[in-house]
Parts: structure tokens; sequence; C-alpha cells
């Protein structure tokens, strides 16, 4: 006997994730767009309120800004739960993880800075790499390019890709971490995990891990060709996410790469 389909909410709704989530969810049996939200008071053909697409919604897709995502995973545990809520957002403060942290005792989020299937097997990758090639002969740079419009760097793409290589090193991403360079910088610090961020015009999404050697070089890659592998991938945790206890989840586990 086949299940119903997973009632799907989309926030920023008309945002260029929130049309694509939306483009995406057309003609799928597993799951269906019963509601499209934005901003308070945004106008737009077949928007509803916030109130209206809870009351209608098992599962909320949302890539909109670290700010609006929390404020919506607070308004579901406010409720009492029982909407899974799909965060694609990236740029969050210390703060902001830890009301999402609270919100999760009720809520089940499924959250990552990247839903495409190909960027979790480059973090598998990475991680791999990262521990088989030692940090006194091999340096790490990732690279990431996006579109003009990007508002945080680096992405949080960028930032799980580091975190791949830090875990396959075994040291902690925050204190190798080498986010900016300018002027007069000295020789590189053997260990750090560096960053390198392009942005401008339309560029959906580039990424690149450099392991770089005196005498050779190795470069994993990945690069987006179209929004809707994200949108497809924000659908999948969606539906995984049904049933699933409260607490923060991601991608990894989703495509079952980890353990729930």
């Amino acid at each position: 006997m086949s299940q119903s389909p997973v009632r799907i909410a989309v926030a920023g709704a008309l945002g260029r994730m929130g049309k694509a989530v939306a483009a995406t969810l057309e003609g799928r049996a597993d799951a269906t767009a019963v509601a499209r939200f934005d901003r308070p008071g945004a106008e737009g053909e077949g928007l509803m309120a916030l109130e209206s697409a809870l009351a209608q919604a098992q599962a909320i897709i949302d890539f909109t800004i670290p700010e609006a995502s929390v404020a919506l995973a607070e308004t579901i545990a406010q409720a009492g739960g029982g909407i899974a809520l799909v965060i694609g957002s990236t740029g969050f403060t210390a703060e902001q993880d830890a009301r999402l942290e609270k919100a999760a005792q009720k809520v089940t989020i499924v959250r990552s800075g990247n839903f495409s299937l190909g960027v979790n097997m480059l973090m598998g990758l990475v991680r791999q790499a990262a521990a088989a090639l030692p940090a006194s002969d091999w340096d790490i740079e990732v690279f990431e390019a996006h579109h003009k419009r990007k508002i945080d760097a680096p992405s949080g793409t960028a930032l799980m890709l580091g975190q791949a290589a830090a875990d396959g090193r075994g040291v902690v991403l925050s204190e190798v971490e080498d986010r900016a360079r300018d002027g007069v910088t000295g020789p590189r610090k053997e260990g750090s995990i560096g960053f390198s961020v392009v942005r401008g015009g339309g560029i959906i999404g580039e990424h690149s891990v450099i392991f770089a050697g005196e005498s050779e070089s190795l470069t994993i890659a990945h690069s987006a060709i179209d929004r809707g592998l994200f949108a497809r991938g924000a659908v999948a945790a969606a539906v995984w996410a049904q049933g699933k206890a409260p607490g923060i989840y991601d991608m990894q586990q989703v495509l079952g790469f980890k353990a729930v």
C-alpha cells in the first residue's frame, strides 16, 4: 500500500532556491507542495501566511537567511513540534546555533551547508585524503566561487569541506583555519587549512580542495550545474525526516554515509 506524499511548505518562496524547490516538487510521488510563503508583507501569486502554512505542512524547506531560519525553528518548537524543518541557510552565528539547538529539543531539523550527493561524496574523499597525507608534507586549501549576490563567505559548503579535512587530520578547524591573507603574511603555517573565496556573476557553486606538496598536488573538485540538485536533496531530506526524533541531523545521515 503506497504512502501519501509528504506535505511540504516552501519558505522564501520568491527566492531562487524557493522557486527551485517548488519546481522540484512538481510531479513527485513522495512529496507535494501544499504552501508557499515568504517574508511578512511579501506579495506573490499563491503565497500564504506562515500560520496557514504551518497548519498544512508536515515539513518545511527553508533556504533563506540564518535569522529567519532560527525564528522559524522557534515558532515550530513553540507550537509543540510535529513539523520537520530542512534548513539550507548558511552563515549562522554561535548565538543562532545555540537557539537552533534549543529548538531541536522539540523539532526534527535537517541542516546542511549543501544538499548535493556529489558534495557529500566529496566530503568523504577529503576526509580520507587528509588522513592519509601528513601535514608536514601537504598543505590544504579550500577554494570556492559563488554568484555576486551571496552574502556569506566562506560558503557553508567550504566550511564543511574544511571540517572534513580537519576531521581527517584529527585537529580542531578553528585552531588551524586561515581565512584571510593580505600584505606581508610570512610563510604558510604548517598544518593550516586555508580558504580562498571568489564572488562574481552568476556562478552557482564551485568547490575544490587542493592538497599541495613540494613536488605534486592533488585537487578534488565539484561543480554545481543547476540549483535543482540542491532542491532535490532538500526534498529527499524532508521525506527522510518524517518519523525521526527531534534533533539536528545532516545530509551525511540522510544519505546513509553516517549513522543516525
